[in-house]
């Protein structure tokens, strides 16, 4: 059995004309983390409607919060993350499972 991990869910705030930019720029950005010790699986799932105040969110799951949280501040990432936040505004947080139905 593998243990619960942590979930990672940034939903995002960006303009529909700036999503395939974006999404460009998250594909760099998920290439860095699949390397980091301690990541699952990640997926940028879009909304199907331009008119949706989240046009992204952004799940991804990791071992545990101090995984991703190290994850998150190489330099690669941390300059990818400040270029990304001239089109877009990220709403990120860790969660746990608490209740699911398979």
């Amino acid at each position: 059995m593998t243990e619960p991990g942590v979930t990672f869910i940034n939903v995002i705030e960006i303009a529909a004309e700036h999503v395939e930019e974006f999404v460009a720029q998250w594909r760099e950005r998920a290439a860095l983390m699949r390397q980091a010790p301690g990541f699952r699986d990640v997926a940028l799932h879009r909304a199907l409607l331009p008119d949706m105040r989240f046009q992204l969110i952004n799940v991804a799951h990791w071992d545990s919060a101090e995984a991703c949280t190290a994850a998150g501040m190489n330099p690669a990432v941390v300059a990818s993350v400040d270029t990304a936040r001239q089109v877009a505004t990220a709403h990120p947080g860790l969660y746990e499972v608490v209740a699911e139905y398979l």
